[in-house]
């Protein structure tokens, strides 16, 4: 009986609910062909128009964030069991990835700690002073150094992007740090880095972003999200361009290093 059926669910307790949060398919409007947006790249030396290519972005349907420090806190929140507990397959959206607006100050990474950090990632020069200062395994071991060939990998999007604006390549791969593709060993951090892509594409004249992230511990996001602001914003510059918001994929979101093999 339906009784019953209540009394055997109520001995079992209470399941959690689950919200599938899917785009409304009456806003998709196929009919985009004549769409292409042009927008105007000034340098110094000429104005020249390019087109963005007609599009509809999915991303309206997952979790939108004003800025990383809402992102910061909804990830914290989620993640607040610690030790094991993950979640899988958390996508979500920061609307203002502006670098002044990706500055999140934690107790563990103060803006000293974030800058150094950026600067190490982006390729860029820093002193024996910032190491001894900053550097701290706490704030993530060599699955998050992702310098090696940045400076090479970033000049490549950006040739792409001003070569090919309506291009689906400009993507800066991290998947290893010297070993190449042809291999792979779980046991070796510096083989399994965090972060695996950042794929950038020109849309609403703005340059945009969606990062695809293997491992994100919820307390080190905000040394990853301030370095890939810093790059988004160093892209957008060579472009002049506008920054548009930054999507962000993670397959495996934890509370902090504890858990296993981050």
């Amino acid at each position: 009986s339906d009784a019953a059926a209540r009394d055997t669910a109520e001995e079992r307790g209470p399941k959690a609910r689950v919200i599938f949060c899917c785009p409304n398919m009456s806003l998709i409007d196929d009919n985009t062909a004549g769409n292409k947006v042009p927008y105007e790249r000034k340098d110094k030396n000429a104005t020249k128009k390019l087109e963005c290519a007609p599009s509809n972005n999915l991303n309206f349907g997952f979790v939108h964030f004003p800025t990383a420090h809402e992102m910061y806190a909804h990830l914290r929140e989620i993640t607040k069991p610690g030790g094991e507990f993950v979640v899988r397959n958390f996508v979500g959206v920061i609307d203002d990835i502006r670098v002044e607006k990706s500055l999140v100050e934690t107790e563990l990474f103060p803006r000293g700690a974030l800058e150094y950090y950026t600067k190490k990632n982006m390729g860029w020069d820093y002193s024996q002073e910032d190491v001894a200062k900053w550097q701290l395994n706490e704030r993530g071991g060599v699955q998050g150094d992702y310098r090696d060939g940045m400076q090479e990998k970033i000049t490549n999007v950006i040739d792409c992007l001003q070569s090919e604006p309506l291009s689906k390549r400009a993507v800066i791969p991290i998947p290893f740090s010297n070993d190449g593709s042809k291999t792979a060993d779980w046991k070796d951090q510096g083989q399994n880095k965090c972060c695996r892509e950042l794929h950038l594409y020109l849309e609403d004249g703005k340059l945009k972003c969606t990062g695809i992230v293997r491992m994100q511990n919820a307390n080190i996001f905000v040394k990853n999200i301030h370095f890939f602001a810093t790059l988004i914003d160093h892209v957008a510059k060579q472009l002049g361009v506008d920054v548009g918001e930054y999507t962000h994929w993670i397959t495996n979101l934890c509370h902090d290093r504890s858990a296993t093999g981050c």
